[in-house]
Formats: C-alpha cells, structure tokens, sequence
C-alpha cells in the first residue's frame, strides 16, 4: 500500500538538496594572480603573495584601484562564485626548499660545503695573522673550507718584526707562509715592515694586508647599524674609541673583548665582509694549498 503522503521530507541528507544546498569547497592554490573574492568582506583582488605573519599564513589580494589587503589562508573565498579554500602555492614551497637547501651547501665563505669529510692532516704551510681577533674572524667564515684544506691559522703579536717571525718559521718547499697584516697601506710603518720582511724567502711567503686601522673595520658598518665606521682622534685608542661611539662599556681589556664577540656574532658570511678582506685571505688560502 503506498503512502499518500510520500516520505518524510526531513529524512535523509536535506541539506544537500534543493535550495539548501551548499556547494563544496575546492582547494585551490594562490598562485600570484588568482582573482579571488573574500566572501565575508566582498573584498575582490589578485593575488599579489602569500607570507607567513605571526604564525599564520596569509594572502595578499589586489584591488582593481592597487590597493593591498591581507587575509588569513584557507576556506572563505569564491573563485567565479565558487566556494575554494586557498592553499600555500606548492611551487614557491618547492623553490624555497630549492633555495634553503643551496644555501645549506654553502659555506660561510660562499664556497661549496664539502659534505662528510674530515679534516684533513695538517699541511706544512700556515696562515698568519696579527692577532686573536682576527684569527676568530678568519676562522668563522673560512673555517670548513680551511679544515678541508689542512691549513691552520695562527695569531701573531703583531708583525714589529715580522721578518724574525719569518725566519723562526723557515718557510720552504711544502712550507709556505702567508701573513695577513692590518693597515697596509703606502707611507705607513706596516708598509716599511713588509717590505723588509719579504726579502727573507720570497719564493715561499707571501705577505698581504688590508686598509683598516683594526680588523674590526673589516665587518660591514651596516651590520652594526652605522652608515660608515667613526673617524677616531689618534689621542684615543681606537677599539675604545669605538666602543665608545657605539655606546658601549670600554673600561678595561674585558668591555673590549666582549665589544668583539658582539661585531662578530654580526657576521654570518662573506657578505657581511668588506672586499678588501676578503680577497686577501682568498689570496693566502689559494698561496698555501697551491701544489709547489
């Protein structure tokens, strides 16, 4: 016997028929120049890019007039008045993961990581420079590259008599030297003690240096907020000097050590250098691992 009446018109998925019916959303990814509608706003614009922003990933959305409006990533968007949930674009993730894991094969000195290897013996030859600083220096941005190459790095006390220093080391065959001197510039007492000091063996050293009166000077002023790095009078000693004009303490040989470590942990990599360090250690490093 049939029912006159016909079935209940409550029963079953009522919401997905008739005029109650709620389309499903589509994922789709925001893809620079998707014209997308935000439902909740009418806000209707290009995509222009997606960010990360507190946690929280978000879309950029371009307005016909070029103005710019963020909102947050996912469902709550119509593409031709179809409901879609915006997704990360899977293409910028692949070239950030591209781009992240070229510059994790890069050393800090730009130079191809040499994956797995180990230190290798140490060479005969050695790379010398003035002081502790700047063997710190050296050593974090070319430290993989030395340690592949078996170099080591040693601090001077400075090069006053730089041609002594040469003559205990007794460079030869398979035993080259190379010195990195501060302020080596024409007319200065740098310049006079370098002149000297490559006479002793010539052939097996190979003496360079940079303009700066400290190797401080050598680190990008940008990196600690300066435009250009202060001219300091000759009656005040240059590193407090420094520390001063930076606001910092400079009491005692201890304010100054801790000034360093804040200009060193400024650096990351050879970009955070000035050229003229950078190609003279480059020089040195190519100099002592050259085959004889």
């Amino acid at each position: 016997m049939s029912d006159r009446y016909g079935n209940d018109v409550l029963s079953g998925d009522w919401r997905s028929k008739g005029r109650l019916a709620r389309p499903t959303s589509r994922a789709l990814e925001a893809t620079r120049g998707t014209v997308v509608e935000d439902i909740e706003t009418g806000w209707v614009g290009a995509v222009v890019a997606v960010e990360k922003a507190g946690g929280v990933h978000v879309v950029h959305l371009e307005d016909r007039r070029g103005r710019v409006k963020a909102f947050p990533l996912g469902a709550g968007f119509h593409v031709d008045g179809a409901p879609v949930t915006l997704t990360a674009p899977k293409a910028a993730q692949r070239a950030a993961l591209a781009a992240a894991e070229q510059k994790a094969s890069r050393t800090a000195s730009g130079s191809v990581a040499v994956s797995g290897a180990k230190a290798r013996v140490a060479r005969g030859s050695r790379i010398f420079v003035e002081g502790r600083h700047d063997a710190e220096l050296v050593e974090k941005v070319w430290g993989h590259d030395l340690r592949v190459e078996g170099v080591v790095v040693e601090p001077l006390d400075g090069v006053d008599d730089l041609a002594a220093v040469i003559r205990d080391f007794a460079p030869g065959p398979g035993r080259r030297m190379g010195v990195l001197v501060d302020h080596l510039v024409p007319g200065t007492k740098e310049s006079r003690i370098v002149e000297k000091a490559n006479r002793v063996a010539p052939e097996h050293v190979l003496v360079v240096g940079h303009p700066y009166v400290d190797v401080w000077q050598s680190v990008r002023p940008q990196r600690l907020g300066m435009d250009a790095w202060p001219e300091i009078p000759r009656s005040i000693e240059w590193k407090r000097g420094i520390c001063q004009h930076l606001g910092w303490p400079h009491d005692d040989q201890a304010d100054i050590a801790h000034a360093w470590k804040q200009i060193l942990g400024t650096v990351r990599s050879y970009a955070d250098l000035e050229p003229a360090l950078l190609g003279r250690v480059e020089e040195l490093i190519d100099f002592v691992t050259a085959p004889e």
